[in-house]
């Protein structure tokens, strides 16, 4: 076997019979061995956090190492009971924990390989697309734009093929490709006849044989560019651990304070010491980072099951605040499903819809347009041997449907293609805005070109009319361009198509031929309509994003009468200044660009380039963008949006550049998310409302009680059991909370917006406070009455246990009263609710426990008492979201 390096040195020829393959590629027989033999084209992974991993991590966090100190002093002082308690909590702390964080972690591994790259290859003569992971050594690659090179491979045919090698060579200008062999020995960097794997296609096409795959590729051996990606905290991960940072140090502080109170009052160190921990227990939120890591887990898979996938945990979060959602119109508003309406030339029309299968009424002239757009086209037909109706086309949308409509009309893409070999092409770009084929009949050549209608014609110098071809005039032309704007303005994408007979003695060398020179002088022959019916929802959906407070914009490369007319079906109202043309772009500067945002809804005709300077312009206005693209020219744009939406069809670069992917292009789908996004941000205000709202009741009762001079109104133990075990779970079940139905009514969630708004300020410090007094005073009117303190303190374990076990009930959502809530619908709060008020029960009347946190029997009315207590704090905080849903709605 020929050595890795030497490769480029072979003739192509030889490196297929090397690779004993062929031009028309492997059997399905041939892969299956090769499979067998060198396994997945994957490279090898970083293990996932596993289990244990993530176990230990939950024994790293600065609250465990404070408990296990104390339990460790605890031990050495004697005081049994306090070490089985302290450890117990540690326990405990650390399975939930881990149980939760476990989860998420699987979830979001599972998420992450949900994008799979697929390649086309030859198979048995045919193009197929696969999954990159299945290519073998052999194997035929098709290279297009915005294609990641899967394998290593030795170029075999190259159309202007140039491949961007940065992620091995470090340059960042793209290398164009050739077929042709080079010297032994060549650098990495200039053995151009070669692509290898995890470089991308800038531009041209091209095709290549495999020769390795894996860990046999250059990148494969190159073992630092092979580590997988790490996940980053979020910004409102970070915020929330510089919150918690900030509670550890008044808690430091509040936590001295109690001991130094304590000791001047003669009362016992060790018992300070603990209680000092306990309280530090109580109000840091320790499992905060983690329920937010589940809420954004869980909201993306919620998302994926609206056929969405969140490639990044930051787009879950920002998703909430989008202002401005800027689409493309195929695909995403229609339905994908373009096909070919009408055939246009001169004064002739076909309904292609109504006569396709109608041989007798597609004139001569309109089966060379339909043949023009055959050859002049990449799309290919993957299961050539089926049924029409069962025929898999691959390629661009227009190219298809192109296809399908020549297929449909009797004509068969590889025999043409025998007839006319194509020599050259002049791909089609989002710039150019056409392609152009060269092909060889017997000894003359033809040049077929398709494209938008205003650039063929300008290349045009003659076309046909009523059966002749003849000079084009200025009049023939605009007549040619209100025939055009004509089905535009229905909202149909027009494609001209056009020709050119070359003779033999203009091309002398067929390797060499420069097609830009040839072309022009065209012969106009007519135009295609395409249509693309609307989706039936995508009207309803644009007014529930217009009733969300975000703004949805059309950015097309349709022409602007199609924009318009599909924009006016769909509720846009245009004006004037509605309508922005790519051709108004370029002569626009960036300061008067940020104008026209403001009020443009439309953009047509535009390229790439166009899209970032709009979403930079939008992003000027303080818009949050979210942008959709497919292609390699768009992600630019993508990276650039704050939320980058790439179609479910896009290339691999624009996959991996943007922060969604779409595995339905239905516009719908990116509003949902946008629900889903939102839906995530209210849960996680939620699950911090509920951690802070309780966490000063400890502080209010222990240093009340000792600056009183009264026995502690709630013991250590009882403090660790009610924050770790009591409310473990219940704070997490808000992660599962669904949303309310009014979500999409109210205005996009402002980036500037405090975490903690005044609304929940108001339920954690003036609603808590008052009721942590009302506990305070119950205590102190039970101290006054002379009642046994293990009883008082179980009361008031009982009262703050419950209590969090019901007002979690009422902060499901800030938007409206508790008793307008499903109380069924979050079967997880339900369980872990029962859950952890049965572990209340079992803490407060078997003995084991009794003993450990001190508690004694409660009767009937004790529990009245407990329950009617617990209610007030229910009122409160239904009074506070009462006022702030009324001040809502009188803005």
């Amino acid at each position: 076997m020929k050595n890795m390096k030497d490769f480029h040195s072979l003739t192509w020829k030889d490196v297929l019979k090397e690779k004993k393959s062929s031009q028309s590629g492997l059997s399905d027989n041939e892969v299956q061995e090769r499979l067998d033999k060198f396994g997945l084209n994957q490279l090898q992974k970083e293990k996932p956090l596993g289990a244990f991993k993530i176990l230990i991590a939950q024994l790293k966090s600065p609250l465990v190492y404070v408990l296990v100190i104390a339990g460790i002093i605890s031990f050495i002082l004697g005081e049994e009971v306090d070490t089985y308690v302290i450890f117990g909590a540690v326990f405990i702390n650390t399975i939930i924990g881990f149980i939760q964080e476990n989860k998420a972690n699987k979830a979001l591994s599972k998420l992450r390989k949900m994008v799979e790259h697929k390649v086309v290859v030859m198979r048995d003569g045919h193009e197929k697309q696969v999954l990159s992971k299945n290519i073998v050594p052999g194997d035929i690659i098709i290279l297009e734009p915005g294609n990641r090179v899967p394998a290593d491979i030795r170029i075999i045919e190259s159309k202007d093929l140039k491949i961007n090698e940065a992620t091995l060579t470090g340059e960042s200008v793209p290398t164009s490709k050739t077929a042709d062999k080079i010297k032994v020995g060549s650098s990495l960097a200039d053995r151009n006849n070669m692509a290898y794997a995890g470089t991308v296609v800038v531009s041209g096409s091209g095709r290549g044989v495999v020769v390795a795959t894996a860990q046999d590729t250059e990148i494969g051996r190159i073992s630092s560019l092979v580590h997988a990606t790490t996940e980053e905290k979020t910004p409102l991960q970070n915020r929330l651990t510089s919150l918690s940072k900030t509670l550890g140090i008044v808690v430091g502080i509040i936590s001295l304070l109690i001991v130094l109170l304590g000791i001047s009052q003669g009362r016992d160190f060790f018992e300070m010491f603990i209680v000092a921990i306990a309280v530090a227990v109580s109000v840091i939120p320790e499992g905060m980072i983690v329920a937010v890591t589940v809420i954004l887990v869980l909201g993306m898979q919620q998302i994926l099951k609206r056929k969405a996938l969140v490639r990044k945990l930051i787009a879950a979060e920002t998703l909430g605040s989008t202002t401005v959602i800027c689409t493309d119109k195929t695909g995403t508003l229609t339905e994908g499903n373009m096909q070919v309406s009408h055939i246009i030339i001169g004064d002739d029309k076909l309904n292609f819809e109504k006569d396709k299968h109608n041989e007798e009424n597609i004139a001569k002239d309109m089966y060379y347009a339909l043949r023009i757009s055959v050859l002049c086209n990449n799309a290919v037909v993957e299961n050539p041997d089926n049924d029409l109706e069962d025929l898999k086309l691959l390629g661009l949308p227009t190219e298809k449907a192109l296809l399908l409509a020549g297929i449909q009309a009797g004509l068969d893409k590889d025999s043409l293609e025998k007839e006319y070999e194509r020599i050259e092409e002049l791909p089609f770009s989002s710039d150019t805005k056409f392609m152009a084929t060269l092909h060889k009949r017997s000894k003359d050549y033809r040049l077929y070109e398709k494209g938008a209608p205003e650039r063929v014609l300008d290349k045009s110098t003659y076309f046909h009319h009523e059966g002749e071809v003849k000079k084009i005039t200025s009049a023939d032309k605009k007549k040619l361009i209100e025939k055009y704007e004509s089905y535009t303005s229905k909202g149909l994408r027009l494609i001209a198509v056009a020709y050119k007979k070359i003779g033999s003695a203009d091309i002398k060398d067929e390797k060499k031929v420069d097609l830009k020179e040839h072309d022009k002088d065209l012969v106009f022959l007519g135009f295609l309509a395409l249509k693309d019916p609307l989706r039936p929802d995508v009207a309803k959906t644009i007014e529930v994003c217009r009733g969300a407070g975000i703004r949805p914009i059309v950015i097309t490369g349709d022409h602007a009468l199609t924009a318009k007319a599909i924009a006016q079906e769909i509720g846009f109202k245009i004006t004037k200044d509605s309508i922005v043309s790519g051709e108004d772009l370029d002569n626009t500067s960036d300061e008067d660009l940020q104008k026209i945002v403001k009020k443009a809804s439309v953009f047509a005709r535009v390229s790439p380039h166009h899209k970032l300077r709009i979403v930079k312009a939008l992003q000027s206005q303080e818009e949050i963008v979210a942008m959709t693209g497919d292609g390699i020219n768009d992600s630019p744009a993508l990276k650039a949006a704050d939320i980058g939406v790439c179609l479910g069809s896009g290339t691999d670069i624009a996959k991996e550049t943007s922060d969604i992917v779409l595995l339905d292009n239905n516009f719908k789908v990116i509003v949902n998310a946008v629900r889903q996004g939102r839906v995530i941000f209210n849960n996680i205000r939620k699950v911090i409302t509920y951690l802070l709202a309780d966490s000063f009741s400890q502080v209010i009762l222990i240093v009340g009680s000792i600056i009183l001079g009264y026995p502690l109104a709630i013991l250590p133990a009882q403090i660790l059991w009610i924050n770790i075990v009591n409310d473990g779970f219940p704070s997490f079940s808000l992660a599962f909370e669904k949303g309310e139905d009014g979500l999409m009514k109210k205005k996009p969630i402002s980036q500037k917006e405090p975490l903690i708004n005044k609304e929940m300020k108001t339920i954690i410090f003036i609603a808590g406070i008052i009721r942590d007094f009302f506990y305070f005073a119950i205590f102190l009117y039970f101290i006054k009455i002379n009642l046994d303190i293990s009883y008082i303190r179980t009361i008031i374990f009982a009262i703050i246990g419950v209590n969090s076990l019901l007002y979690v009930f009422s902060l499901r959502s800030l938007m409206k009263p508790i008793w307008k809530m499903k109380p069924f619908s979050n079967t997880y709060l339900n369980f872990a609710t029962l859950a952890s008020l049965g572990l209340l029960i079992i803490a407060i009347y078997f003995a084991p426990l009794q003993k450990a946190l001190q508690t004694v029997p409660l009767n009937l009315n004790d529990w009245f008492l407990v329950l009617g207590v617990s209610l007030v704090n229910i009122i409160l905080i239904e009074i506070s979201k009462f006022y702030f849903i009324k001040k809502e709605k009188n803005i």
